[in-house]
């Protein structure tokens, strides 16, 4: 039982540090950190979203994500239309910088994903995320009953 203990929280834990170690190494070129890639990302790919949207598709809280919107906006990658004060539910948009970056960015998350999927059939990494959406859900469970 401790070995799968063991299996399961290690291998999680490198796989984590193997992602943001990648993260942070393509975004060294672009002068930006790892936190940046999921804006970026989800920006291009829905070409708008709001900060809000971006919380929850990114599952990130507020304030790391506002850092990140922060960050991206004053060095030209990302543009906000709204004057209000409270920009949370306003349209963030990518600059031209963005587009590129975030292109370069979509690329190479294909290419990574299909790296690390080397040796699996179509079936069986269905099957992998099939198991991680299932696991992540019983945690939720687990991690509820903490609140009650």
């Amino acid at each position: 039982m401790q070995e799968r203990f063991h299996t399961f929280t290690v291998l999680i834990m490198k796989i984590n540090r193997s992602i943001h170690k990648i993260k942070t190494e393509e975004m060294l070129n672009f002068n930006l950190k790892s936190a940046h890639v999921s804006c970026l990302y989800y920006l291009y790919k829905s070409q708008s979203l709001t900060s809000k949207e971006l919380c929850e598709i990114c599952e990130e809280d507020k304030a790391s994500v506002s850092r990140s919107i922060e960050y991206l906006e004053e060095n030209g990658f990302v543009k906000c239309e709204s004057t209000a004060k409270k920009r949370y539910k306003a349209y963030l948009y990518l600059t031209e910088k963005g587009v590129v970056v975030g292109e370069h960015i979509t690329k190479r998350i294909d290419s990574v994903l299909n790296e690390a999927s080397e040796g699996l059939s179509e079936e069986e990494r269905e099957s992998l995320y099939n198991c991680l959406y299932l696991i992540d859900k019983n945690l939720n469970k687990i991690v509820k009953k903490y609140g009650e």
